[in-house]
C-alpha cells in the first residue's frame, strides 16, 4: 500500500509516517517546509520520502498527488490554533488552509481515484448537552472560525468523494509539538497553584494510538464518519490535569507532588473568556469503531503513561 500524508511536521502526521514504516507500507510525507521540519527524534519519519507541498496551491496539489499516485491520502494538515483563528487578520488564512486546502486534496484524490482520510473535530458541533456525539449526527452548529472551517472541509470531502473516511478527534497530544500536557507540565514547574476548567468534558487522543487506527482504516473500504479518542471515561480538563501531575510525580518528578502543587477547579466563566468559544460537551461516541470491526484505542490513562515515558520534562 502506498500512502501520501499531509502535515507531517505536526503531531499526528509524524506518528502516521512512523506507523506506515512499522508495517512496511510505502509512505511519503508532505508539508510547507522545504524539508521535514518536525522533531529530530531519529524515528523513521525523519528518513522517509518527503515532498514540499502547499495545500492551498491547487495546481501543485493536483500535480504532486498525481505523480505520487497513492492508494490513500491521509490529510493531517490543518490550521489548529483555535484562538488565533478568530483574529480578523488570520481568518482568510484559516479558510485557505482548512477549506480550500482540503478541497484541493479531495479534488486530487478524485482525479487519482484514491481513498482519502480527513481528520476533523468535535468543534463542528455546538458542544451543548451531555450525550456523546454520534459520528453520523448532522446537527452541525460550530461556534468558532476553526469549527466552521473544519466543517466546510468535511463537506468538501463528502461532496466530492465516495471513498472517504471523515475521522473526528478531540484533545489531541503527541510527541511532535505543543499540547495540553506539555503546557501543564511546564506551568507546574513554575507555579504552586493552577486553575483548570472543570465544565468542559471529553476524552484525550494520543496520536501514536490514533495513527495505528488510521492505518487500520486505510487498508479497508469501510468508508464514512468515525469518532476516535482513547478509551476510558469522559473527563474534564481538571480531571486530566490531576492525572497528569499524579503520573508525573509517580515517575519521580517531585515538583508535581500534591503537597507542592495544587490544581483548582473552575468554571469556564470563572477562568475567563478565550477568543474562541470552547465546547462544553466534547464527548465523542466511539461505538461505530467496534461495530465496523476496528480495534479501539487503549485507555487514556495508559496512553498518558506511555506518552510521559517518551518525553523529557
Amino acid at each position: 500500500m502506498k500512502v501520501f500524508v499531509t502535515g507531517v511536521g505536526g503531531q499526528l502526521g509524524h506518528d502516521v509516517m512512523n506507523e506506515l514504516a512499522k508495517r512496511n507500507y510505502e509512505g511519503t510525507g508532505s508539508d510547507l517546509a522545504s524539508a521535514y521540519s518536525g522533531i529530530s527524534d531519529g524515528t523513521a519519519v525523519t528518513r522517509m520520502p518527503y515532498v514540499q507541498m502547499d495545500i492551498t496551491d491547487k495546481g501543485a496539489v493536483e500535480r504532486i498527488i498525481s505523480e505520487e499516485n497513492p492508494d490513500v491520502v491521509i490529510h493531517c494538515a490543518a490550521w489548529t490554533a483555535v484562538d488565533l483563528a478568530e483574529d480578523e487578520d488570520n481568518r482568510e488564512k484559516v479558510h485557505q488552509v482548512n477549506v480550500v486546502g482540503t478541497e484541493n486534496v479531495a479534488l486530487a484524490c478524485k482525479k487519482t481515484d484514491c481513498k482519502m482520510i480527513y481528520l476533523s473535530t468535535d468543534y463542528v458541533f455546538d458542544g451543548q448537552g451531555t450525550e456523546p456525539w454520534e459520528p453520523d449526527c448532522k446537527d452541525y452548529k460550530p461556534l468558532s472560525v476553526y469549527g466552521r472551517t473544519k466543517l466546510e472541509g468535511e463537506l468538501a470531502v463528502s461532496g466530492l468523494l465516495e471513498k472517504y473516511f471523515i475521522v473526528r478527534i478531540a484533545w489531541v497530544f503527541g510527541t511532535n509539538g505543543k499540547n495540553f500536557i506539555r503546557t501543564m507540565l511546564n506551568l507546574g514547574k513554575t507555579h504552586d497553584q493552577i486553575r483548570v476548567v472543570k465544565d468542559q468534558i471529553g476524552t484525550p487522543t494520543y496520536t501514536y494510538d490514533l495513527a495505528r487506527l488510521l492505518v487500520d482504516m486505510a487498508v479497508t473500504d469501510k468508508y464514512g464518519y468515525y469518532h476516535v479518542t482513547n478509551e476510558g471515561g469522559y473527563i474534564s480538563w481538571y480531571d486530566f490535569t490531576k492525572e497528569i501531575f499524579r503520573q508525573a510525580a509517580a515517575l519521580g518528578h517531585a515538583e508535581y507532588e500534591p503537597g507542592r502543587l495544587s490544581v483548582i477547579p473552575v468554571t469556564t466563566e470563572e477562568y475567563g473568556a478565550s477568543k474562541a468559544k470552547r465546547p462544553f460537551n466534547s464527548r465523542l461516541s466511539r461505538r461505530k469503531l467496534k461495530e465496523n470491526g476496528f480495534d479501539p484505542l487503549p485507555d487514556w490513562q495508559d496512553a498518558l503513561h506511555r506518552y510521559l515515558l517518551e518525553i523529557d520534562f
